[in-house]
């Protein structure tokens, strides 16, 4: 992904007022050059002010989208479960994907319509795609015959199809 600057980043939310753009805290890091642009496929972080939201800004053709997600209370799970996130298909052990909902954009979003999708609970996906970053109480992963272009291919166009219903209201 190209680097971002703060305002085409603010500039960028499509599911949320101008408002709470402006008081969206950017990731950690972010203002000492710590965000590995050259790594990652879209921006994703937990607005460290408020730990229930969580923000992703995708690339596209006519500029940067950013979406305002909303993720849950903490809650026990069971050690033994596992889950797999539905953008960059990695298996987690308990706790390691949540139920991101977003509200749409535009006068439904306004009225409460949201639709959501399970993702990496910290939003690291195209880290765990590149295997910079593995997952926690995972001790097999699958290997796949895809090279990781086509993986990173893939994980966007997952991305893609929850982002564009977010944007679509």
């Amino acid at each position: 992904m190209r680097p971002l600057d703060e305002k085409e980043i603010r500039d960028s939310f499509v599911n949320c007022s101008k408002g709470e753009a402006g008081r969206i805290r950017l990731p950690a890091g972010f203002a000492d050059g710590g965000v590995p642009w050259a790594d990652i496929d879209f921006l994703g972080w937990t607005d460290p002010g408020a730990p229930q939201r969580a923000l992703l800004v995708v690339p596209g053709e006519e500029g940067p989208a950013g979406f305002v997600l909303r993720r849950p209370e903490s809650v026990r799970t069971s050690a033994l479960r596992s889950s797999m996130c539905q953008v960059c298909l990695t298996e987690h052990g308990a706790g390691g994907v949540v139920l991101f909902a977003a509200p749409l954009a535009g006068a439904s979003g306004r009225r409460g319509n949201t639709v959501g999708a399970y993702i990496c609970a910290d939003l690291a996906c195209s880290l765990y795609l590149r295997g910079k970053r593995t997952p926690k109480m995972r001790l097999v992963r699958r290997e796949e015959t895809l090279t990781l272009e086509e993986r990173i291919d893939r994980a966007l166009s997952n991305l893609a199809a929850f982002t564009d219903r977010v944007a679509a209201g």
